[in-house]
């Protein structure tokens, strides 16, 4: 008998009668691999050199021998690699925000460049006024 069925005895005990299981089965969902998993599994799979080494990893990670297969054509084809490196988002911010970046990197230097001139010209207008104050004082 299936897993969804079970034997029930008939009151008068001559057969068996089959009942449906009223319990509900949750549905398997299918599983998602990452790019990164897939090449570090084929990666790992390509350094096996011994006999049942391979069968060892496939079992450890609960894997089928299907799923190398199809990878290594993924692999082969460059579709892993393009996987890979690809960002979610809106493209046109991301340049956007590189810009205003740059354009922020840019006046913060500037900024500094100003704050030393400043400073210097405090100092030399320091310098100065104690010269003047210096000379000043020799003539009274």
């Amino acid at each position: 008998m299936s897993r969804d069925h079970a034997a029930v005895i008939h009151p008068d005990g001559t057969h068996p009668v089959t009942q449906l299981d009223p319990e509900v089965v949750p549905r398997a969902k299918r599983r998602m691999y990452a790019a990164s998993y897939k090449l570090r599994i084929l990666q790992e799979a390509d350094h096996c050199e011994q006999y049942g080494q391979i069968g060892a990893l496939l079992r450890r990670e609960g894997l089928y021998s299907s799923h190398l297969t199809t990878w290594r054509r993924q692999r082969a084809a460059g579709q892993l690699q393009a996987l890979s490196g690809k960002k979610r988002g809106r493209k046109a911010r991301d340049a956007e925000v590189a810009a205003l970046r740059k354009e922020n990197q840019r006046l913060r230097a500037q900024l500094a460049q100003a704050e030393l001139i400043i400073a210097a010209q405090k100092k030399l207008s320091q310098a100065l006024e104690q010269t003047l104050t210096a000379n000043g004082n020799e003539r009274s």
